[in-house]
């Protein structure tokens, strides 16, 4: 795991930008009252934005750094059903009708980020290519061919077993015991989904101000006090919109999610024929193991884009990068010696209960904690959260029904967090 697996041009910054390049706003003014102010311009602010902007109120956004920079497009651009608990985990948790809403839910958010692409006609290679899941132990295999021939009634979702001397039709490794497919599960340039995103919330008439931190929110009289680094804004109603990058602007938010960084690399272009090897059918792929491998290949199919966790601790992406290659070798050795064009991280927020939570405490709304599946859930309840600040009845939703849990001595930083990695790289590594 050395340094000669970059290539001479290598960047420590998403492969994504180099086709949607970051971009200041033009109007930086902060005025001095707004009826909504959306503080996070990733794709949970802008989706709300958007929502609140074309119901005719006034709306302010925003972001500490250039709009974009989170994780809206540091993510590996893959859609899903998004929820991680399953029914028998949520209905002992919150009862039958709220689990079943809480998976409608999940459903609803993937195809919730197709219908919106289509409908506003952005151009972000948007596919309904399926997911490979795959199982990294026979005991996961058998694990996940039990859930999928015993999927909760009114609630299946279209999916396949591959068993493992199939499992070549869908994946060019050998490293693997078979899998599942999940036929609706899609991919999209996140980077451009975003830039496509952005240009309607701007022509909506909402107003996006970056870089430019938001240092402090009081409430007051009639609504919120926000300091900026660029002046003052009072405001009727407020969105929070922070996600994995939330700090201590909202230490009761900031206590209910825990930010975790994810590693992403992305190749050199391949030799003409060897993604064809490698991923034939063009999936987004995923395995099942606690510390997660996800992968996928570019939108043009020239690289693999490789991501996962690959250290208890944080690191930066120089480190991680040859890391992510020696174990994206493991899988393809054909790729040894492929060199890395691009290393990047991103946070995201996991909550204590794995799932995501949105809510509103008089006038202060949020959406957060996507666990890892955010590029719909955020798309999904963003839009919600902006219909609820419109005070419309669409914008309620089975996830405010959850308790946001937090732990006794949790501040906001994860100390826990490499005991857990170890622990659960243990389990993976015996197969459970």
């Amino acid at each position: 795991m050395t340094a000669d697996v970059f290539t001479a041009d290598f960047k420590e910054t998403p492969y994504w930008w180099e086709v949607s390049p970051l971009r200041p706003p033009e109007d930086q003014a902060v005025p001095e009252t707004a009826e909504v102010a959306v503080i996070g311009g990733g794709y949970t602010g802008l989706h709300a934005a958007l929502q609140i902007a074309r119901g005719g109120r006034q709306v302010v956004i925003f972001d500490a750094e250039l709009p974009g920079w989170g994780c809206s497009t540091r993510n590996g651009g893959q859609i899903s059903t998004s929820i991680k608990p399953d029914l028998a985990t949520l209905t002992k948790r919150h009862g039958l009708e709220t689990g079943r809403a809480i998976l409608r839910e999940g459903q609803a958010s993937l195809a919730f980020v197709g219908n919106f692409v289509a409908a506003e006609k952005i151009d972000c290679d948007f596919k309904v290519v399926g997911r490979f899941h795959a199982a990294h132990s026979p005991e996961a295999f058998t694990k996940m061919t039990a859930a999928a021939e015993n999927q909760p009634e009114g609630l299946e979702v279209p999916l396949r077993i591959v068993p493992r001397d199939e499992q070549r039709d869908e994946l060019g490794t050998d490293a693997y015991y078979g899998g599942l497919v999940f036929e609706k599960h899609a991919s999209i340039d996140p980077g451009r989904y975003y830039a496509g995103l952005r240009d309607r919330v701007e022509a909506a008439g909402a107003q996006l101000i970056a870089p430019c931190k938001v240092t402090g929110l009081a409430r007051q009289s009639g609504g919120f006090l926000l300091e900026t680094a660029k002046g003052q804004l009072r405001a009727e109603q407020v969105v929070l919109a922070t996600n994995g990058y939330s700090g201590n602007l909202s230490p009761w938010h900031q206590r209910r999610v825990i930010p975790i960084g994810s590693y992403v690399i992305a190749t050199e272009p391949l030799e003409p024929g060897l993604i064809d090897q490698l991923m034939p059918k063009n999936r987004i792929v995923s395995d099942a193991r606690k510390v997660v491998y996800y992968y996928r290949a570019s939108p043009d199919r020239s690289r693999i884009l490789f991501g996962g966790r690959v250290s208890a601790g944080e690191t930066d992406p120089r480190k991680s990068a040859p890391r992510l290659h020696h174990d994206l070798v493991q899988l393809f050795p054909e790729l040894a010696k492929v060199k890395v064009s691009h290393s990047w991280m991103g946070f995201v927020a996991y909550t204590f209960d794995t799932l995501a939570h949105s809510g509103e405490e008089e006038g202060l709304f949020y959406a957060m904690g996507y666990c890892g599946a955010g590029v719909g859930l955020s798309s999904y309840l963003g839009m919600r959260c902006g219909q609820r600040v419109l005070g419309l009845p669409d914008g309620q939703t089975a996830f405010s029904a959850a308790p946001f849990q937090t732990r006794p001595l949790y501040q906001g930083k994860p100390w826990f967090l490499g005991a857990s990695v170890a622990y659960y790289r243990w389990r993976d590594r015996l197969g459970r």
